[in-house]
């Protein structure tokens, strides 16, 4: 009998043994940098010679590796084999499919370092959030695997006299997979596997940022036994390849995760009816935020403190549940403003590869200039409290930047940054720090630190946000814990790692005989 699943442990980095092992995975990547890799469809390996160029965000002189640059033809190409293997594919049984996925987890536990090491050098991520990355990663494997033995069990439906009725879910077709770069391994291996576990079949069209760690999935799906067809890789630009995946009257879904203005547009050219399509396609869409955390008038001020700048700076800031807004009440304001100062001077910055470099560097180019744009909008809407410039050179290093007195209807209070930045906005009172984090076009993770209980449960009901922490930072949702999705523009509350998200690539059918 299976276990029941639990979570993942994080890997102790105190540990001597634990640090041996990480630098010892870090000097075995960083042999296979500069690498060319392939298009892989329907098992087979494809060389172009347009390439992306994958850059280590720490030291933007060294290529990670090169990736062959799929075309229209490569993605027309990617959904005919994928939809014809999808005839086989959707027949087998649920409980055979997800065994593929206990396969790779095993794997994947067994490489999770190595994993890990190459998340430090393509995105720039710390050994702490790498591990974490990868240990997302493995629970989604294991949760989706199990969900899926439940999903293919007999559901439950009321009886009725004279016949025999049931009710159970069919896989859709072929999907688009399309992950973003800041999560590469866990969302790009959450998305996927959730598709194919259900009996889809896939193209994968991984970040132009993050190609690298993706190929590694990929790879460990192959040794699992995955059937050729099932899984199709696909690099390129989302303006060559990407909308001929959305628009293909074959493709059934598309599963993405990214920027708000992206998700916009997959959202409506998938609402498009092509030539041929006799369906509507669903979207399963994450598409960011404006997170905050409040801070009440009697909080903790030290655990708030140390949550907002946990969550406002780890890995950077780049992620949609990063805490870009605090919103402190008038009574603890200065005092908050200054337990953060004192923990932000205290972070370390430079290339991840070493580890007492907690900051590591923004993604590529066009992020570093934008949030370096914003920092400048901000000091004009506020005043600086620490950071607000370059890091170190020879990457995309950005100071981890907290800007004080700001208007909850400021730019940077409204605007999505997705880097080191902090806005920091006083609150009269407890209702006004409600309708401030209530205040943005977004309404995905937020926080309240309070002990006044009915605070807490007036925010456990009023703040709108798809994940709510009370006294807790609001970042770090954990597998089948916090299953993880937003409201509004924030996406549609797709809730990944939860009991409903395999519902999300599967359609139920109804069957009643009468006897």
């Amino acid at each position: 009998m299976l276990p029941e699943f639990t979570n993942t442990t994080f890997t102790d980095f105190t540990k001597d043994d634990n640090r041996k092992a990480m630098t010892a995975a870090l000097k075995k990547v960083e042999s296979h940098l500069g690498g060319d890799y392939p298009l892989f469809i329907g098992g087979k390996e494809i060389k172009t010679n347009d390439k992306i160029r994958s850059l280590n965000p720490s030291k933007f002189s060294e290529v990670v590796g090169f990736f062959s640059k799929g075309t229209a033809a490569h993605a027309e190409k990617a959904i005919a084999v994928a939809d014809e293997t999808f005839k086989m594919w959707s027949r087998i049984p649920g409980e055979e499919r997800a065994r593929y996925l206990l396969k790779a987890a095993a794997i994947m536990k067994r490489r999770r370092l190595e994993l890990a090491a190459w998340m430090v050098f393509e995105v720039g991520k710390n050994w702490a959030e790498a591990d974490g990355d990868v240990a997302e990663a493995i629970d989604f494997l294991e949760f989706y695997g199990r969900e899926m033995m439940r999903y293919a069990s007999p559901q439950p439906i009321t009886p009725y006299p004279g016949e025999e009725n049931e009710l159970y879910y069919m896989p859709m077709g072929v999907g688009a997979v399309i992950p973003p770069w800041n999560f590469p391994l866990a969302i790009t291996v959450g998305m996927t596997s959730a598709a194919i576990v259900t009996g889809n079949t896939v193209v994968l069209k991984p970040a132009s940022t993050a190609p690298a760690i993706a190929w590694q999935f990929v790879q460990i799906m192959r040794e699992a036994g995955l059937p050729d067809g099932v899984l199709n890789f696909l690099p390129g630009s989302g303006a060559q390849i990407g909308d001929t995946i959305v628009r293909h009257p074959r493709i059934r879904f598309i599963a993405f995760t990214g920027s708000k203005e992206t998700g916009l547009h997959i959202h409506e050219l998938a609402a498009k009816v092509s030539e041929g399509q006799i369906w509507i396609k669903r979207t399963i869409l994450e598409m960011g935020g404006k997170d905050f955390i409040i801070v009440d008038g009697d909080a903790d001020l030290d655990a708030a403190a140390e949550g907002i700048v946990t969550a406002a700076f780890g890995f950077q800031g780049q992620k949609c549940s990063a805490c870009s807004r605090a919103i402190l009440h008038t009574d603890v304001y200065d005092a908050v403003v200054k337990k953060i100062a004192e923990r932000v001077k205290k972070i370390t910055i430079g290339p991840t590869k070493d580890q007492k470099n907690y900051l590591g560097p923004v993604v590529d180019e066009a992020a570093y200039n934008k949030i370096l744009e914003y920092i400048a909008i901000g000091k004009k809407e506020g005043k600086l409290v620490s950071g607000g410039g370059k890091g170190p050179a020879g990457g995309y290093f950005i100071q981890p930047t907290v800007i004080k007195d700001i208007k909850e209807t400021a730019r940077i209070a409204q605007e999505e940054i997705f880097g080191p930045v902090l806005a920091i906005i006083k609150a009269r009172d407890f209702q006004h720090s409600v309708d401030i984090a209530n205040g943005t076009q977004f309404g995905l993770t937020g926080a309240l630190y309070s002990r006044d209980r009915s605070h807490l449960e007036f925010g456990r009901r009023e703040l709108f946000c798809g994940n709510l922490y009370l006294n807790r930072k609001c970042t770090g949702a954990l597998v089948g814990v916090q299953p993880f999705g937003g409201f509004n523009m924030s996406g549609t509350d797709s809730k990944a790692g939860g009991r409903d998200y395999l519902g999300l690539f599967l359609q139920a059918k109804s069957v009643c005989e009468r006897f």
